[in-house]
């Protein structure tokens, strides 16, 4: 279903008009809350909360839009959410204490970060069973996969590498050494580059995909925050390649980095503790979690404004978006 409306929405004293949007569905995991709460993107209102598994944290629509897969953390599993019913209908295999997960451009498989064994896990999602575990560094978090579906990346806290793993033969065939402790992996839509984050580092790492060679390393300077409150954690890019989105955690900003010339245009304040984003399909409107305010902050993406805060569950952390 499409349908369209004008946005108006309070942010910063002012009022923004945001540009007009087709109907979407926004879930966001609450990893105190152990629950998702789900949000129409044309209202900007809760619709439902719903319970899941403990400590939900990382969470992915599926490719066909009828499920959402949730790392419930401390359960060791994957959840498996039926978006018609909003029921937990099954769980996927995992390692201990899943954090993030991925999903191949076909549909399957499923790629899981499971940070208490330092493997990456491999999943048919038809079949609910695992085809693959790749050793990679210690605590990995962070799972990127090429748009090709040929190039899977894990990137590992404590080893402070970005992994690539060939996904025909689950061999590791580089590692690239990054900023200490490596959140976050995303390519770019044509496939030419991968961007990492270092919360700790305080920068985003840019790698040539081909070569593995480091493009550029990013580094963040706001002015009254101090260097140690910026903490890069989730990224986006915008499909077209011009745009770059980075949630900067306690410094409670998101950059916006120019993705052609990779320097940063500004910083948009939101809320406390800022961890993770997702864009519409439209790439209209970027929604990102707030952990310590318990809110999520809606970005206009052509006007580059903050328009609006809406209050969720406990500790919101992971953000996914489908089509109604």
């Amino acid at each position: 279903m499409h349908r369209v409306c004008s946005v108006l929405a309070f942010a910063s004293g002012l009022v923004f008009a945001a540009t007009p949007a087709a109907a979407y569905t926004v879930y966001v995991s609450n990893e105190k809350g152990n629950s998702l709460t789900v949000i129409d993107s044309v209202t900007l209102e809760v619709q439902a909360t719903i319970p899941v598994g403990q400590r939900p944290r990382g969470i992915m629509m599926t490719k066909d839009g009828k499920q959402v897969l949730i790392c419930a953390s401390d359960d060791d599993t994957v959840q498996i959410l039926d978006v018609a019913s909003r029921q937990i209908v099954g769980d996927l295999p995992s390692g201990p204490d899943p954090e993030q997960l991925n999903i191949h451009p076909s549909g399957s498989p499923v790629y899981v970060a499971n940070e208490d064994d330092a493997l990456m896990t491999a999943i048919d999602l038809k079949e609910r069973k695992v085809v693959a575990e790749v050793p990679v560094g210690v605590e990995p978090e962070g799972v990127g996969i090429s748009p090709d579906g040929k190039t899977l990346i894990a990137t590992s806290e404590t080893s402070n590498m970005a992994h690539f793993i060939d996904t025909e033969t689950y061999e590791l065939v580089d590692s690239v050494l990054v900023g200490s402790r490596p959140r976050f992996a995303e390519f770019t839509s044509d496939g030419k580059e991968l961007w990492v984050t270092s919360e700790v580092a305080g920068t985003v790492t840019v790698i040539d995909a081909k070569t593995r060679k480091i493009i550029k390393t990013i580094g963040f300077d706001i002015p009254g925050v101090q260097p140690e409150r910026i903490q890069p954690v989730g990224v986006r890019i915008t499909k077209d390649g011009t745009r770059a989105f980075v949630a900067l955690g306690p410094a409670n900003r998101v950059a916006v980095i120019d993705a052609k010339t990779l320097e940063v245009e500004k910083y948009l304040l939101v809320g406390q503790r800022v961890w993770q984003l997702a864009f519409t399909p439209d790439d209209k409107l970027l929604f990102v979690t707030n952990g310590n305010s318990n809110d999520v902050s809606v970005i206009d993406v052509p006007s580059l404004t903050v328009v609006k805060s809406i209050a969720v569950g406990d500790a919101p952390w992971g953000v996914t978006v489908a089509p109604e």
